[in-house]
């Protein structure tokens, strides 16, 4: 074909075709399967979604949290089925929180792609932050904080490093009785100096229940100690005839504790003796009499005149005001060179207790409690060798604890060789051999405070409240270079007190930890601490972070959540 032919051929066709309709234009796929979603209302814990579905015999609708990875089939297949288009209602929801919605349609068992969209509640997220808001105070080794304020905040900016803390309250260990000081004779001494008004002051600060530290428990000795101004017992004279209330104690202790108990009408008093009258006495290894103040041990033929004399002075302390909670038959019984002292083995003790002290004490009708030992962790069978003798045991309430040796992790052999008695910590010093204040604060808190209660101790007592600036007034063969919970200069003024770890340590549970509270369970990594419930239905925990560095922590607890910074160095006390 030549190329006119050509042209001819193709005009012929463009004519051909004039006046004809045009073809039509190419429509979407009428029988395609799709399903969309749109959230259509909302309330605080309810979203509504409206779902259109087109050419599809069944659809499924999954409502998940709003960082879920989109569903496959299956897990899709467990929510919302529908046959027609229509209007879903998901309820039971958090307020304010966003979620998402998924959608899958079929036809024919042919699936589309899942499809999603967020949706959101309406009103404030509720991230469950405690009702009544968290109170919490830090104290830190480098002293930058001193009882200081820290804000709690809710979990919803929770760092991605926070350490989780768990409580719960379901699980229930030891009830709690209280923390505080011994009121030496020495402290009561340092206390009478100070003017009334400085005086009243620091006692406050310390005892007072809502305005002051909230101290609940005070130890004092049966006679003299190493912190006393002299060496006496109530009986120096033979014969309980002359039994009487000695001029030391009636001039500086009962005047101070009078004070206390205005203060804090609920404050518990112990007592311990650390000699026997010296004519009650013999050397520890004959039966020789012992005229000397350190040492020696309790002739076994005054037993019952000793169980006498500490019947006589619980009556006579309670006759002058002065409840006795509890008594120990004898101070460290295994150290018998103290200024004043007296050696007692277990089995003396036991003896003791089982033949004398015990029906003593029953035969007057005192309701005061006897425990035994009062010595250091590092001696455990003292203990248990007596809970194993019924005869003694039945008279025994519980045991009492000192850190001189050993380590707190011991008590828990204790409470395991009889739950039904208690576990107490009454005595603990500070001083020239360890001055550095964060040291003695993270230790007392580790293994004294936190380490005791955590093995089932009810109470924890540490030393002397107030010594002076040249560590006493103390006994020569005593301790000279403790410190105390305070410690004054020669003004004796409340304005130049130096405050010392121990008050800090103990105003630190006594501050949240109420009388009567139960631990409870608790649970963390890289911190230590205890947890309480209170009485009055608030929670409480003290948390220790021994590390250099914050550590940022959210509690979580049936009583709410929050998020607190702890200090690097510190210990805590939180109630909510």
């Amino acid at each position: 074909m030549n190329i006119a032919t050509t042209l001819i051929v193709a005009l012929a066709t463009l004519i051909s075709g004039c006046g004809k309709e045009p073809a039509p234009a190419p429509t979407p796929n009428e029988d395609k399967t799709t399903i969309e979603l749109k959230q259509a209302n909302a309330t605080d814990n309810t979203v509504e979604v409206a779902v259109t579905l087109q050419n599809a015999d069944v659809a499924y609708c999954l409502l998940l949290d709003a960082d879920s990875a989109t569903p496959q089939l299956t897990a899709m297949m467990k929510g919302e089925k529908l046959t027609e288009s229509t209007t879903i209602t998901f309820d039971g929801l958090e307020s304010g929180y966003t979620y998402k919605v998924y959608g899958i349609a079929a036809r024919n068992s042919v699936y589309t792609n899942v499809v999603g969209i967020e949706v959101r509640t309406s009103g404030e997220i509720d991230y469950n932050f405690p009702d009544e808001g968290v109170k919490a105070i830090t104290t830190t080794a480098s002293k930058s904080m001193l009882f200081k304020e820290v804000a709690a905040s809710d979990t919803s900016k929770l760092p991605a490093d926070a350490v989780e803390i768990t409580i719960d309250n379901k699980t229930h260990y030891q009830s709690m009785e209280g923390f505080g000081p011994a009121i030496t004779g020495s402290a009561a001494y340092n206390l009478s100096k100070m003017k009334e008004a400085d005086r009243a002051k620091i006692l406050k600060d310390a005892f007072h229940p809502t305005e002051g530290l909230g101290y609940n428990y005070i130890r004092i000795s049966i006679g003299c100690s190493d912190f006393s101004l002299q060496e006496f017992t109530w009986c120096d004279q033979e014969g309980l005839e002359f039994f009487g209330v000695h001029d030391e104690d009636k001039t500086y202790l009962f005047p101070i504790l009078r004070e206390i108990l205005a203060i804090n009408p609920d404050v518990k008093i112990i007592a311990a003796p650390w000699t026997a009258p010296l004519w009650m006495k013999v050397g520890r290894y004959d039966n020789n009499p012992y005229n000397k103040w350190a040492g020696g041990k309790l002739n076994p033929e005054y037993y019952d005149e000793y169980a006498q004399y500490l019947v006589m002075w619980v009556e006579e302390m309670e006759a002058n005001g002065f409840k006795i909670e509890s008594i120990t038959p004898q101070n460290e019984p295994l150290h018998d060179g103290n200024s004043a002292s007296t050696y007692m083995s277990w089995e003396q003790q036991r003896n003791f207790i089982k033949n004398n002290l015990g029906p003593a004490f029953e035969a007057a009708g005192l309701d005061t409690k006897i425990w035994i030992y009062d010595h250091n962790f590092d001696v455990t069978d003292f203990v248990k060798n007596i809970y194993a003798d019924k005869e003694a045991s039945k008279y025994v309430e519980g045991s009492a604890w000192h850190a001189y040796g050993g380590s707190s992790s011991a008590l828990a052999q204790i409470y395991k060789a009889d739950p039904t008695k208690s576990i107490y910590f009454t005595e603990q010093s500070i001083g020239t051999w360890c001055p550095n204040f964060g040291d003695n604060l993270l230790w007392h808190i580790r293994e004294v405070c936190l380490g005791t209660i955590n093995n089932y101790c009810r109470a924890v007592v540490l030393w002397n409240f107030m010594l002076d600036a040249e560590r006493g007034p103390n006994r020569p063969g005593g301790c000279q270079t403790c410190y105390g919970f305070v410690d004054c200069d020669g003004s004796y003024a409340y304005n130049t007190l130096t405050y010392r770890s121990h008050w800090y340590a103990i105003g630190h549970m006594s501050k949240v930890v109420q009388r009567d509270a139960q631990r409870i369970k608790s649970s963390a990594s890289g911190v230590t601490l205890s947890a309480f419930e209170n009485p009055d239905g608030t929670l409480s925990a003290v948390v220790l972070n021994d590390k250099d560095e914050d550590k940022q922590v959210v509690v979580r607890s049936p009583k709410g959540d929050f998020v607190l910074t702890l200090a690097g160095r510190s210990v805590t006390s939180i109630i909510w």
